[in-house]
């Protein structure tokens, strides 16, 4: 007689739990985002094994070791290479900007003109983004805002590598001229522009 009973009992629950799936209700739900145009680099890093005569890297300050041959006063040769992380989620244009056009004096009086001595220092500066590679050539001439820029058709992500070179000798006056004492310094800029 238990058998009958129990036997009712799952049976009176069948069709509860076959109604339940009956009455299935389905919602959808829209998402939408928006994400941003935007372009962003790192902070620089020494590429290893690729600096020469430059102490190292200060936060975003390259100081150069020995500025001048201790003999003759003319400019020592110096090299080095810096990479940059970046990234750009759509076609940008890279920028490489000199403040100055070389180094120059950088103290708050400018010193008297010396006959003979260069009193700023030009160099040349490349900068590597992937395939693409742009030139920027601070002569030192005069002092003033010099640019180079690349369009570029895509978006990209990777380091940016950018090389500073001065040669042996190098002055705004003439080759191996004595280089009149003081601080000297220019300023950089690296730009990554979100191109429509």
């Amino acid at each position: 007689m238990r058998a009958p009973i129990l036997f009712a009992i799952l049976a009176a629950g069948l069709p509860a739990a076959a109604s339940a799936q009956s009455n299935t209700n389905v919602r959808t739900l829209s998402v939408d985002a928006n994400v941003p145009r935007a372009c962003a680099i790192g902070a620089p890093q020494l590429a290893a094994g690729a600096q020469i005569n430059f102490r190292g890297l200060n936060g975003t300050t390259l100081q150069i070791d020995r500025m001048v041959d201790p003999t003759t006063l003319a400019t020592n040769a110096a090299s080095v290479d810096v990479t940059f992380e970046a990234i750009c989620n759509l076609p940008h244009r890279i920028r490489l900007e000199t403040q100055n056009n070389g180094l120059w004096q950088t103290s708050e009086v400018t010193p008297a003109r010396v006959e003979g001595f260069g009193f700023a220092i030009p160099y040349r500066a490349r900068l590597d983004w992937a395939d693409d590679s742009l030139q920027l050539n601070a002569d030192a001439q005069v002092r003033r805002i010099t640019d180079s820029s690349l369009f570029v058709n895509q978006s990209r992500m990777g380091d940016i590598r950018l090389r500073l070179e001065i040669d042996a000798g190098a002055s705004n006056n003439r080759a191996n001229a004595p280089i009149l004492a003081g601080f000297y310094g220019d300023t950089l800029r690296i730009t990554l522009e979100p191109q429509q």
